[in-house]
């Protein structure tokens, strides 16, 4: 990992949201959910706020509007409840990657940490507020 660098800044984050996302959007299981619910006209926002999102936690400063559980619980319905620990675990796969491949320190552990939390609770959250008959 030598000769990689840290997470310092915003633009640090917005490199790694973008190499993620363009790993998001050709994976064979993730890219049809994510290309149902975000349309092409749409990526650059998301993009955006989830350079945000990351920005804000990793940097512990305001930024970031929005409420990613509720969002989830959206798109978990709208595919019939059939989003599985498995699709996030190719998630964090990903996301793992993207970090090793473009940073290395304190920030970039920080940022797979952050993700495992993130992954974990955000699946749970789905599950919770699943109807009955589809847990």
């Amino acid at each position: 990992m030598s000769g990689l660098n840290t997470i310092e800044n915003r633009q640090d984050v917005a490199s790694l949201v973008h190499l993620f996302y363009s790993k998001v959007r050709k994976n064979e299981i993730l890219a049809p959910i994510f290309s149902k619910h975000i349309k092409d006209h749409q990526w650059q926002l998301h993009i955006s706020k989830l350079t945000d999102f990351w920005d804000s936690n990793l940097f512990k400063k305001a930024g970031y509007k929005g409420n990613p559980v509720s969002h989830h619980i959206k798109v978990d319905k709208a595919e019939s409840y059939k989003i599985e620990p498995t699709h996030f675990g190719i998630w964090l796969q990903l996301w793992i990657e993207s970090v090793d491949e473009l940073f290395q320190g304190e920030m970039a552990t920080q940022a797979k940490f952050i993700a495992r939390k993130m992954s974990t609770g955000q699946y749970i959250a789905m599950w919770n507020h699943r109807p009955d008959i589809f847990k």
